[in-house]
């Protein structure tokens, strides 16, 4: 996982949406939807590989769709998560399991 040193300027999410799937994975796991859009708005994408992470990066600055990766239990990367997703046209952001895509 990268990890930023200094927190980009936030971008537009749009429309917030959230599947039912994912809502209810995080209700179950006691997180709260909103830290996890925090971080996503400030370039803090999770737990992406290297080159998701610099594709972030470009395209937020460009203007296309962004990705991140949120492990509901940090002691085990391998099991559920949450992704967030920000259209190319920044009007709507989604919170889906990535199942549900």
């Amino acid at each position: 996982m990268h990890t930023t040193t200094t927190p980009a300027a936030p971008f537009t999410v749009g429309r917030l949406l959230i599947t039912p799937g994912a809502q209810q994975t995080l209700v179950t796991a006691g997180i709260d939807p909103f830290d996890l859009l925090a971080r996503h708005v400030v370039g803090d994408w999770g737990a992406v590989c290297v080159e998701d992470w610099k594709a972030n990066d470009a395209a937020r600055r460009e203007g296309d769709r962004l990705l991140s990766a949120y492990p509901l239990d940090p002691d085990h990367p391998d099991g559920s998560r949450v992704w967030i997703i920000t259209e190319a046209d920044r009007s709507a952001t989604t919170l889906l399991l990535p199942t549900e895509y």
